[in-house]
């Protein structure tokens, strides 16, 4: 297996179920560090919406809550799970971790070095940045903030990358 994937990172899974990243082999991701009390919070409705507009094909969004910017994530564990059913949320939310800094989470660190991802040096700045994994688990294409998840520069990306060969 590449090292340049996500394949080889573990995530534990609000309550604390250790997932392989590995399980979203051959599907095109989107990942998102998250916070419920971010000015950026109203794009979970956007990232449901974006969810609900791929139903059926192989897309899928990984939430990554984070209190690393301004403490905008108070909430623990199923609380957060609880705040994201107000949005409808229908996507794997995963535990509060570090994105940024040295005490990161090892697949925050992959997506901050070039080196190790092969396309990308980037660091979220602040929450609902957003990370595009095409079908083989490398890292493709990187979203600030302030690009909305239903943007049509992430959507057609989206779409090509699920037309690709597999």
């Amino acid at each position: 297996m590449s090292s340049n994937n996500i394949y080889q990172f573990n995530a534990l899974k609000i309550p604390g179920q250790e997932l392989s990243l590995s399980q979203y082999k051959n599907k095109v991701l989107l990942i998102v560090n998250t916070a419920s009390e971010c000015g950026f919070t109203p794009q979970f409705k956007d990232m449901v919406a974006l969810k609900n507009e791929f139903s059926g094909q192989d897309f899928e969004i990984l939430s990554f809550p984070s209190n690393d910017f301004g403490g905008q994530e108070p909430l623990e564990g199923e609380e957060i799970i609880e705040f994201c059913k107000n949005y409808g949320a229908n996507f794997p939310i995963f535990e509060k971790i570090r994105v940024r800094g040295p005490y990161a989470d090892p697949l925050y660190k992959f997506f901050a070095d070039k080196k190790q991802n092969g396309v990308v040096s980037s660091v979220p700045r602040w929450n609902f940045h957003k990370f595009l994994i095409n079908r083989s688990g490398e890292v493709v294409a990187f979203y600030y903030p302030f690009t909305n998840p239903t943007s049509s520069k992430i959507k057609k990306k989206i779409t090509k990358l699920l037309a690709a060969d597999h």
